[in-house]
């Protein structure tokens, strides 16, 4: 039986409440396939800071260093934001990042026909939609230096290398590759000298894919066009700081933000969360979407692990589950007849009920 050591890290909000979901699938999933997922528990965050006094302990970086895969919920609150800039939750996870070398954040976006009602989009315009959005994540204007805060002048610095660019182009060009082979490289070159090395590096790195097709869009234009038409995009490319706001706007288009997970592939180790926050607002009242967590966790299983039967066998479930009209609250239209809204806890139930029953 194949054995895999799996870092856990629930953090802060409702992280807790949507980990314990995925961790529900996991465990059936990997006894209907026969491999066994060991778990150890970390802290990081507002939590970490309460107990330990510091965002990220070394424990948990020692801890996720050894293991095959970590899977990862939320941090941050208003319970630390008056913190000093270096002990708040985010610093935590912007060193977490750094120290793990998670160069290549990949971030899908894909419509369920079940839920174009769920979106303020025209059905018409977001059915079929499936892009990815390759974001740059250890790089960028989240860690140049200089930087700095006075009080009468505050100032980033956007920093992007040559190699740093290359790597970054490559993974995506070898996903495409694996996809409808088209990338589009979002950059704003027309006024930031690090975005016109962007695309010049960009376009030097896509001449060993002579397979796929590159095109450029400025950031402005390519949040437009996200909304106007996603199902022109395969593969987006862009930096740290555009990937954030690019695949943020994609929750507008899939519905929710409760449905897009993310993985953060490195040099060192992988870890896999949803894009969305810590969420302090519905903190146990049930209510929090565990999907984009649980699907996180089917990544996991299919970047990480290899496990890529278990991946589809998740997805189909999910995909099962949703088309048998069980949502919960921030997926529920009732325009649709026959809908059944769960709360967190029982949507992991009925998707572990579909996998065991498929």
């Amino acid at each position: 039986m194949k054995k895999f050591n799996i870092s856990i890290i629930k953090g802060d909000g409702i992280g807790p409440e949507i980990v314990n979901e995925a961790i529900k699938v996991l465990n059936s999933i990997s006894l209907k396939l026969d491999f066994r997922l060991d778990y150890k528990y970390y802290l990081m965050g507002g939590i970490a800071y309460d107990e330990v006094g510091n965002p990220l302990p070394q424990d948990t970086i020692d801890g996720v260093l050894d293991s095959d895969a970590c899977l990862f919920g939320a941090i941050g609150g208003p319970k630390w934001d008056n913190l000093h800039s270096d002990l708040r939750p985010e610093s935590g996870l912007l060193r977490f990042r750094d120290t793990m070398q998670t160069f290549a954040n990949l971030r899908p976006a894909i419509t369920y026909d079940e839920l174009l009602n769920s979106s303020t989009l025209k059905s018409e315009v977001i059915k079929g939609v499936d892009l990815l959005v390759v974001r740059e994540l250890i790089g960028g204007i989240y860690f140049g230096k200089p930087r700095g805060n006075d009080g009468q002048k505050a100032y980033n610095t956007m920093v992007y290398t040559k190699d740093e660019v290359k790597r970054i182009a490559h993974k995506a060009f070898a996903l495409a590759m694996s996809r409808n082979k088209k990338i589009c490289s979002v950059d704003k070159a027309n006024v930031l000298e690090v975005s016109k090395l962007w695309r010049d590096t960009v376009n030097e790195v896509s001449n060993d894919y002579p397979e796929v097709t590159l095109s450029h869009m400025y950031i402005d234009n390519a949040c437009m066009q996200v909304v106007k038409d996603p199902r022109q995009f395969d593969v987006i490319l862009t930096s740290n700081i555009f990937g954030d706001i690019l695949s943020d706007t994609t929750a507008q288009v899939v519905g929710s933000i409760g449905l897009l997970p993310s993985a953060s592939i490195g040099v060192n180790t992988s870890i896999y969360e949803p894009i969305h926050g810590s969420a302090p607002d519905i903190i146990g009242k049930g209510i929090a979407n565990p999907i984009a967590t649980i699907l996180s966790a089917s990544m996991m299983l299919k970047y990480s692990l290899k496990e890529k039967k278990a991946s589809i066998l998740i997805e189909n479930s999910i995909k099962n589950v949703l088309k048998d009209g069980y949502r919960t609250k921030d997926i529920a239209s009732f325009k649709e007849d026959g809908i059944k809204v769960l709360t967190t806890c029982e949507m992991g139930d009925m998707i572990v009920k579909y996998i065991e029953n498929s």
